[in-house]
Order: C-alpha cells, then sequence, then structure tokens
C-alpha cells in the first residue's frame, strides 16, 4: 500500500495583521484549496497565484500524523 502522505499550514507562519492561529492538515491539495478559501473568506486575499505559491511555501509535510 503506497503511503499517504500528510501536509501542514500554520497561519502563524504566514505575516498576519490578524494574528490568526489556525492550522490545516491533510493531502497537499485538501490543504492547499482549504488555505486558499481560508485566505480568501477570513484575511480578505484574492485568490491569485501568488496567493497560492505563498501557501505552498509554508507547507510543510507532517511529521508525526495525528492517531486515527
Amino acid at each position: 500500500m503506497a503511503e499517504n502522505k500528510r501536509y501542514v499550514v500554520d497561519c502563524r507562519r504566514h505575516p498576519s495583521a490578524s494574528g490568526c492561529t489556525l492550522t490545516m492538515a491533510g493531502t497537499e491539495q485538501e490543504v492547499l484549496d482549504c488555505a486558499v478559501l481560508h485566505s480568501v473568506s477570513v484575511h480578505g486575499h484574492a485568490d491569485t497565484l501568488e496567493l497560492r505559491d505563498s501557501i505552498r511555501a509554508i507547507m510543510t509535510e507532517e511529521k508525526q500524523p495525528a492517531p486515527v
């Protein structure tokens, strides 16, 4: 069985005037999609290639997945 990698985006690693502390984890695409939606709806960013690139830049592989 292929290993499913999980990724994490932590808002604390991205500059924010609001001091957001949300952390998202899942597949790379799930996290990217969720982080873009969050950035647009909560932080007022536009869904641009630059936003997506900045999110990918702070996305890290989860070291130890949460227990199921």
